[in-house]
């Protein structure tokens, strides 16, 4: 019996190494599956490093690129090849320019938009005008604020109530107008708050105009670009709101500005005028033997050619009511007047608009042309592409409207420009780390100020799909 219990002892003793070897496995399996695991943590977790590292990398290159190209854009305008108008393209670099690893673009619009939309896939690449929009602080635009000349609503998605209300935001008048609202509507709203009753200080300050609203401000563009995204054609899928048609209806923030203005006389000293101007926007020659002597002394070739005509105007005849209107009284020739427009202007004029840059839905807003006659101002601007260094060729294009219209204009309207924006995206390296940046410059001291920044990066990519997909396939160069 011993004997049989010690030989089952002994084959039970054999079997235990079994056991103890195959725990052994499970545990050796257990903590090279945990080294593996841990392995594969760490070097996950050293890419997401790296990739962090070199998206920081890329960030930081396009952020000195956008600086880089704000110092670029203040050179192009202070070398300005025809002074205080909005450089050719054909003469400075707008689109995929290199500042080592990183690359930057200048978003802008087509000059010569014949319609109030636009209908491109990708953005059109070069500095905007200012003074090619409607100067929402110059108070003229609003006319009578409660009737049609308030001339804002002409431009898309404006109506008689809402240009009212910004009216209301903009002037000091106690009483608000009868489709406007002063601070006793801003108080009933929720938060509260009172109306401004000053002038803008940006066009953002829009937003928080009674009735305003992000459809009217931006329409379909919803990332302020000019140019039709995928997600701004497809209805309801993806915000904003749109109708799907191929078209970008966009808002009327892109077409009004608070910048423009102009220095006396472009900055040229010319004391003899002195007493020629009155300092509004209206330009009204109010001495007009003062100017006859002015051309006589300065520019007697010219005097010669338009004696007669300015010694009837010297002689009591009524004055010039614009630069337009002395176009027409005087009978001057183009050459002649070229040579003599930058000393007609009077002085610190606000909100005039550049009628050789505006778009049709600025000029709209002009009296004497509206919108009924801004698709034929375009289509005339376009066939005439070497006039388009005065406001001489607007005499002409207006010819068929009459001269009331054109007296009409003259008041509101120029030939040059002193503020420009532009609107700069950049990536780094690889294509990574987007910025945006819009600079306003103001160049009417001679020497060209930014004046205004706004960091656009938040609203999204705005460079088209063109682009991301270079950039995405590594084929921008």
């Amino acid at each position: 019996m011993n004997l049989h219990h010690h030989k089952l002892g002994l084959r039970g003793e054999k079997s235990a190494p079994r056991r103890l070897s195959g725990s052994v496995l499970i545990i050796v399996m257990w903590i090279a599956f945990g080294v593996v695991a841990l392995a594969l943590y760490f070097a996950h977790s050293m890419e997401m490093s790296m990739l962090a590292a070199e998206n920081t990398m890329a960030s930081e290159q396009a952020d000195q690129a956008i600086e880089s190209a704000a110092i670029y854009y203040s050179n192009v305008l202070v070398n300005l090849r025809q002074p205080n108008m909005l450089p050719q393209t054909n003469n400075y670099k707008t689109a995929a320019v290199h500042v080592g690893d990183a690359m930057f673009w200048c978003i802008g619009r087509d000059t010569n938009d014949s319609d109030f939309s636009h209908r491109w896939a990708d953005p059109i690449f070069c500095l905007v005008d200012e003074a090619s929009k409607a100067n929402i602080n110059n108070t003229n635009i609003y006319g009578n604020p409660d009737t049609s000349t308030n001339l804002l609503q002409n431009l898309p998605q404006m109506t008689i109530q809402l240009a009212s209300c910004i009216y209301d935001w903009s002037t000091s008048n106690a009483n608000p107008t009868q489709n406007g609202a002063k601070s006793s509507i801003y108080q009933g709203l929720n938060p509260a708050y009172y109306c401004k009753q000053t002038n803008f200080e940006t066009v953002d300050e829009l937003r928080l105009v009674y009735n305003m609203n992000l459809d009217l401000l931006y329409g379909e563009d919803a990332n302020l670009n000019g140019a039709l995204d995928p997600n701004e054609n497809d209805g309801q899928t993806l915000p904003p709101n749109d109708n799907s048609d191929g078209t970008l209806d966009s808002g009327f923030l892109e077409y009004v500005t608070i910048y423009t203005h102009e220095p006396t006389n472009f900055g040229i000293p010319t004391a003899s005028l002195a007493n020629m101007y009155v300092t509004t926007n209206r330009m009204s020659v109010t001495n007009s033997s003062g100017l006859s002597s002015f051309i006589q002394t300065n520019f007697s070739t010219v005097y010669s050619d338009i004696q007669q005509k300015l010694q009837t105007m010297s002689g009591g005849s009524t004055a010039p009511t614009s630069v337009l209107d002395f176009i027409l009284q005087s009978g001057i020739s183009e050459a002649d007047f070229i040579t003599i427009e930058p000393y007609l202007y009077g002085s610190n004029l606000v909100g005039l608009i550049n009628i050789n840059t505006a778009t049709a839905a600025t000029l709209a807003c002009i009296p004497g042309i509206s919108s009924n006659n801004a698709q034929g101002i375009i289509n005339y601007r376009q066939g005439v592409p070497g006039r388009l260094n005065s406001i001489y060729w607007l005499k002409d294009a207006m010819a068929s409207l009459g001269t009331n219209a054109m007296l009409l204009a003259g008041p509101w309207i120029t030939s040059h420009s002193f503020q420009f924006s532009a609107d700069i995206a950049a990536v780094g390296r690889y294509g990574r780390g987007y910025r945006r940046v819009k600079f306003v410059y103001d160049c009417s001291s001679g020497v060209p100020q930014i004046v205004y920044r706004q960091d656009l990066t938040h609203l999204g990519w705005a460079l088209g799909k063109s682009i991301h997909d270079q950039l995405l396939a590594g084929t921008l160069r």
